[in-house]
């Protein structure tokens, strides 16, 4: 697979493992094909609907929700991508806009209805993850990149954004939420988390402030969105540690700890690693790195 694209196409079923609450530095467009899926973005959700298009920025966090129990399977076709690599091809072919979407439309949902422009989309997403998966094969066989194939993605790829990009300036396609009065509660206590997350926390205080009651507000927030509500508080922690982690390279681990909402640097460092996989410098360490290895790439 080419480092800069990630596609899979129309996955089916539920992981082993649950669905974790989740940020990366690529945008990503997520093509909901059946099932039963609730779509949690930051402080808004959506009931999905086969057809739906949903646009991310990646640093938003976000985790969906699918319903076990449905008799429909579980199935969805995900493409991360990196908009950096993208700037240089987009500017020759003067199409910069077509990432517009993905900048001012705040993670967007398109509801399609599963129309002719939603199968072109469904096309061009089935052809990229084929293409990509060919690459890979060649490469491991003859170790090296086959330019044409690659080439050749990378076109598809743009008739897909472009795709996208015409789909999202029909105004009925942006479908705002329109929460019952569960998912309403649910996105106000989201909504107040992110906004107080770096303080002290307690489901105590939320439901104080919120004027609710602690049991309501504790079985709601998990029926609607899937975890409980420290959960996502510690989620939204990491998910600012790791933008500090980067952007901050000068910063202590202690001072990322501090401004990301941990109680002691010590518990930071064990959640972080627990939650991520690595250490907190280790992570930083690769990010820093990798920065560096695609800035040498694009000169």
């Amino acid at each position: 697979m080419d480092n800069w694209i990630n596609a899979h196409y129309r996955m089916q079923g539920m992981p082993t493992s649950t669905f974790d609450f989740h940020s990366h530095l690529e945008y990503e467009i997520y093509f909901f094909h059946a099932g039963e899926c609730r779509y949690l973005i930051n402080n808004r959700i959506y009931d999905l609907q086969p057809g739906d298009i949903l646009l991310m920025d990646g640093l938003t966090l976000h985790k969906p929700n699918p319903n076990p129990c449905s008799e429909s399977t579980y199935t969805r076709s995900v493409i991360h991508f990196s908009p950096a690599y993208l700037q240089e091809l987009l500017s020759v072919l003067g199409a910069k806009r077509v990432l517009d979407p993905f900048v001012k439309l705040n993670n967007c949902l398109l509801r399609t209805g599963y129309d002719e422009s939603a199968q072109f989309v469904d096309e061009r997403i089935e052809r990229i993850a084929r293409m990509l998966s060919n690459s890979d094969k060649e490469r491991q066989q003859t170790g090296q990149k086959n330019v044409i194939i690659l080439a050749e993605m990378k076109l598809e790829f743009v008739q897909l954004l472009i795709a996208i990009y015409k789909i999202s300036q029909k105004k009925l396609s942006h479908v705002p939420s329109k929460p019952t009065e569960k998912e309403q509660h649910a996105e106000t206590m989201a909504s107040w988390i992110n906004k107080n997350y770096t303080e002290k926390v307690s489901l105590d205080r939320l439901a104080a402030e919120l004027n609710l009651s602690k049991y309501y507000a504790s079985h709601v927030f998990k029926e609607v969105t899937g975890f409980t509500v420290m959960e996502y508080l510690m989620g939204c922690r990491v998910n600012q540690a790791k933008y500090l982690l980067e952007m901050e390279p000068n910063w202590s681990l202690a001072e990322v700890s501090r401004h990301s909402g941990f109680e002691s640097s010590a518990h930071f460092s064990r959640y972080f690693k627990d939650k991520v996989g690595i250490t907190p410098s280790n992570y930083r360490r690769n990010r820093l790195n990798s920065n560096h290895s695609a800035n040498k790439e694009e000169q």
